[in-house]
């Protein structure tokens, strides 16, 4: 919109409020939250059927969605598959060792490597904010709705949580979570099951 959030707080709170649009936040960095919408039928509309209007006017619907398919998966899909991982993990009392008090996503920065040094972080679990302790970092996990998972899902978790621990974040024991729409390969699995910290969420588990 080309607005600061603090010009237009007021329209933004009552938007949140009648969640239309969710504020999400970074729960270890901090930093300003980034506003997205809800719906996503209007996501849908705005990536897939906006940009191709005059297309679709004309009757040609099917070459339309053809083309479009991958960006409905990275902006709508994905996006949302996403918000349901965080819907679970804060219920998901059963999975780790304390019940979990925050759930959000978080960016950290690898200054060991010079390229690809963002660590996108789509779902952290925490601990409850209590005054007299730093919260602990129950979890931190990965989303991918159409892929498979595997190994190097899991590394780059784990290279994540020595971020943590090394920034003086409570996350030296955190869970190793792997969420997936279309499954985990074979080492992946294999992993899991030789280690108690690594925990893979597909979808039964989601909706079960």
């Amino acid at each position: 919109m080309g607005r600061k959030s603090a010009e237009i707080a007021h329209p933004l709170n009552v938007l949140v409020d009648c969640q239309l649009i969710v504020k999400d936040h970074d729960v270890i960095q901090r930093k300003k939250p980034v506003y997205r919408i809800a719906e996503p039928l209007i996501t849908f509309y705005q990536s897939v059927m906006r940009p191709r209007w005059a297309a679709l006017e004309l009757g040609e619907a099917e070459r339309v969605w053809r083309g479009s398919q991958p960006r409905f998966l990275s902006r709508v899909v994905g996006p949302n598959f996403e918000r349901i991982c965080r819907d679970w993990a804060i219920l998901a009392d059963d999975f780790f060792d304390e019940p979990p008090g925050e759930v959000g996503s978080a960016l950290l920065v690898d200054h060991s490597k010079r390229e690809n040094n963002k660590i996108e972080l789509d779902v952290v679990v925490m601990t409850p904010a209590l005054l007299e302790e730093r919260q602990r970092v129950l979890s931190i996990g990965e989303v991918k709705w159409d892929k498979v998972m595997g190994l190097g899902h899991l590394d780059r978790l784990r290279r994540a949580r020595e971020l943590l621990t090394a920034q003086g974040h409570r996350a030296d024991d955190a869970v190793l979570t792997c969420y997936s729409g279309a499954g985990f390969d074979e080492q992946l699995q294999a992993e899991a099951g030789e280690d108690s910290r690594v925990l893979l969420v597909d979808l039964p588990t989601l909706y079960g």
